[in-house]
This record gives C-alpha cells, structure tokens and sequence, in this order.
C-alpha cells in the first residue's frame, strides 16, 4: 500500500511538470509572438517618419523621437546620431519598426547620418540631419543690468543665432554685434531696452525667455516706493537700512550688514539689528487687523502664490570685494498672517475673527520642524562676493525645505503661506564658514514664475 502511494505521488509529479514546461512552451510560442530578441543579419531602413503622423522625414529636432520603418531591425543593438549614441528601448522594437528619441546633446562631428549597428558590427547609415531645437534662455547675470552695459544672457541651444530683441522701440541686437556660444550669450543691452520678455533667435527658430528683463511681475520690495509696501516705519521689530550710494542698481537698496558688524564663520551670531530684513503684513489696529493700509498689506496682494511650486522669490545682490561674505546662511522664511503679523499679539483677530499670533520671533529662529525656509549660502560654492557689479540671485521657492541648521524641516508650506517674507543671516545651514564683516546690499524682492 505504501509503495503504491509513493508511486502515485511520482506520477503526480512527474505530470505537474511535464504540464508547467508544456504551459511555458505555450506562452512563449502563443501569448508572446512579438517577445524582443536579438536576430542575426543586417537591418534594411526603408524610410523614416513622425512618431506620431505617418509623413516621412529626413531631419528633425534633438529629443524629438521618430520612428524607423524596415526589415530585420530588431538585429540593431546600438544606433548613432552623427556620433551621439541613443538610447534603445527593446519594449518599442519589433522585426519592422523602431522607436527612438534623438539623443540631447550635440554633435562633435557632424555627419547627418543615422548608423544602425548590428549584433554582427555590421552597420546600416542613412542620410539624416539632427537639427537643435528653438532656443531656451532661462537667466541672466543680471536682470536689472541698464541700458549700454554688457550683460550674459544664460540658457541653451544657442547655435546658429540670428539675433537677440529687447522689449522696446529698436531694441534688436544683431548677431554681428553678440558673442555666443551653445549656452550663453554676451552683449551690450539696447539703449531703448524696455522691460518684458527677450526673445531669442537661431535658424531653429524664435522664443522668449522665461525670466523677463527689469521684471516687474510679483514685485515686492523695490526700495523706491513703486509697490508701497515699504515705508519709513519698521516693519517688524528691527529698523531697515534702506539706503542708495554711487554702487546703487535702481535707487535705493535694502544693506544687511555695515561693515562693521561681524559675522561668526560657525553661525552662532544673531544679529537681527544689522542682518534681518522683516516684512510683517498689519499697521497695528487692534483689536481687528484689516491689513487695509498700503504699506500694512499682505504680499499675496500683490503676487500669486498658486503656483508657488514653480516659482522662485528673485532679487538683484552686490556683495563689495571688500566686505565678502564668508558664514552664515541667509534664511528666506515666508510666512502667513497665521505665524507672524505687525499688530498687538493679545486679543487681536482677523476679519473673519480668527486669532492672529501678533508680533513674535519664533518662527524665524525656532529650530523645531515647524516653520521650513529656503537657505543660501554661496560662500560655500566660493562666491564670498560678487566681484563689486549686481548679480540676480534666484530662490526656487520648491527649495523651502530646512529648518535653521540645514536638516530637514517636517513643516509644510501651502499657497496660503505667503503674506510676508523674513531674510535674515543667521545660524550655519548646515554649513560652516569663516568669520566675516560682510555687506550685502538687495534690490527688487520679487515673486514670479521659473517655467
């Protein structure tokens, strides 16, 4: 009885087996007949067209994918743009079609040629031109830089220019007069040069740049008087040095820092008298804060924060060769009237009659996970000052992410977080420097878009 029951289970075995290799077999020869495998011989290019509109094609656009039509390609293991390598995706190959994206980056020598390589080394060209796409300029050294200086204009695809044209009556600078290369450009900005968008042109075609020169989109803080939001009060707890000097961008400028006052390289110095900037939305009427007073309003007044992700808090920055700045991080904090506000902290309320926090510090020093802020400190890649000329300086606000000292904050930011703003250089982010009497002069806080 045993020894049947034995043989049984042998037999059971030797059937579940045999029916698993029978169900692989099946599967391999039914339900994947197209299954990717390398065959042997050389590929056949019959022509080759838009990935997406069957209309056929001899050049077309870096990144852009293009499918290629003909016989035994899935023999191609490796395939070359000029000498650019692309990259093969064996889910998009079959014996009669291939899909491909021309690689990104530019050619070293220029064939106009597609080769197709083989398992075999045998290789297949067909004439084809890789053309570069429409220029992309995504910054420049200085946004504010005036009419008749010279300036770099930042970006990509900058090949075969034609000319560069400013907002402005005649403002157009021809390529004779601009010297380039594939990602940067350098000339002297049009005496007639107005702000807005520059627009940027190569034989590949005509675009505007994302940044806007002299941007006067989601301008905060210009010093002057032109948003109204600065006054001659405080606007927190500290006094603003707000001054203008032959060095001056655009009147007067917003100075951290006296040149007298140190800076310690570990970032123990908290010196909101000569390093804090606080812009505390609120006039002090109590018991109800209106926020009514131009000078009082919150700063989502005057920028959309919708969509803050994709934006970035932007301003001109001059750091003179003699007073560089070697330590501490600047600290970028917003902050909405639910955190910090310019009115009496007891009993005071919004309009809605929601209690309002008044007048406090915590948020800007408080190590805790709760009030994340952005942190820049561009000492510590080396640039301890800005060659004594105004540079822009770009904050991605997607980078309010820390806590004081550089590790990650567990706070959140929302659209609504952004009524009022701190910059304030204090503690280390993270990062250690050296001791330092430094002078940072800004211009033109403003809140706009980066794509």
């Amino acid at each position: 009885m045993e020894q049947t029951m034995k043989t049984n289970n042998i037999i059971k075995g030797i059937v579940a087996v045999s029916l698993l290799l029978l169900g692989l077999a099946s599967c391999e020869r039914v339900d994947y007949p197209d299954r990717y495998r390398i065959s042997k011989g050389k590929p056949t290019i019959d022509y080759i067209r838009y990935a997406n509109k069957d209309i056929l094609i001899d050049k077309a656009y870096m990144d852009e994918t293009v499918c290629v039509v003909g016989q035994n390609l899935t023999s191609v293991v490796k395939i070359l743009f000029n000498d650019q390598a692309a990259v093969l995706n064996t889910s998009f190959m079959t014996d009669k079609t291939l899909l491909v994206s021309i690689p990104k980056t530019k050619a070293q020598v220029q064939t106009n040629k597609i080769y197709f390589i083989s398992a075999a080394a045998d290789t297949v060209d067909v004439d084809f031109e890789v053309m570069p796409p429409a220029p992309l300029a995504t910054g420049m050294d200085c946004e504010y830089a005036k009419p008749g200086t010279v300036a770099k204009i930042y970006g990509d695809y900058f090949i075969d220019l034609e000319y560069v044209e400013f907002q402005g009556l005649n403002a157009r600078v021809e390529v004779d007069d601009i010297t380039y290369d594939e990602s940067e450009i350098t000339l002297t900005i049009p005496a007639t040069a107005t702000p807005g968008m520059i627009k940027i042109k190569t034989k590949s075609g005509l675009s505007g740049s994302v940044f806007h020169y002299m941007d006067q989109r989601g301008l905060l803080f210009d010093f002057d008087g032109k948003t109204g939001l600065y006054d001659a009060s405080n606007r927190g707890w500290h006094p603003q040095t707000v001054t203008t000097d032959e060095t001056a961008i655009d009147g007067n400028f917003l100075q951290l820092g006296d040149g007298t006052a140190e800076m310690k390289g570990d970032g123990s110095t908290w010196d909101d008298g000569h390093f804090s900037f606080e812009y505390w939305p609120g006039m002090w009427e109590s018991p109800v804060e209106t926020f009514s007073q131009p000078a009082g309003r919150k700063l989502s007044d005057f920028a959309d924060f919708s969509g803050y992700a994709n934006m970035a808090y932007k301003f001109e920055m001059f750091i003179p060769s003699s007073n560089p700045w070697k330590g501490s991080a600047m600290q970028i904090i917003p902050s909405s009237i639910y955190t910090v506000h310019n009115g009496d902290s007891k009993g005071v309320t919004d309009v809605d009659g929601e209690a309002l926090p008044g007048c406090n510090n915590k948020y800007i020093g408080d190590n805790s996970a709760k009030y994340p802020r952005a942190l820049y400190t561009p000492w510590a890649d080396g640039m301890v000052d800005t060659g004594d000329k105004w540079i822009t300086v770009t904050i991605p606000m997607a980078n309010i992410l820390y806590k004081p000292d550089g590790t990650p904050s567990d706070g959140k930011i929302d659209a609504t977080c952004f009524d009022g703003l701190c910059i304030f250089v204090c503690n280390t982010g993270g990062k250690t420097g050296e001791d330092c009497k430094p002078i940072i002069k800004i211009d033109n806080i403003r809140a706009v878009p980066i794509k």
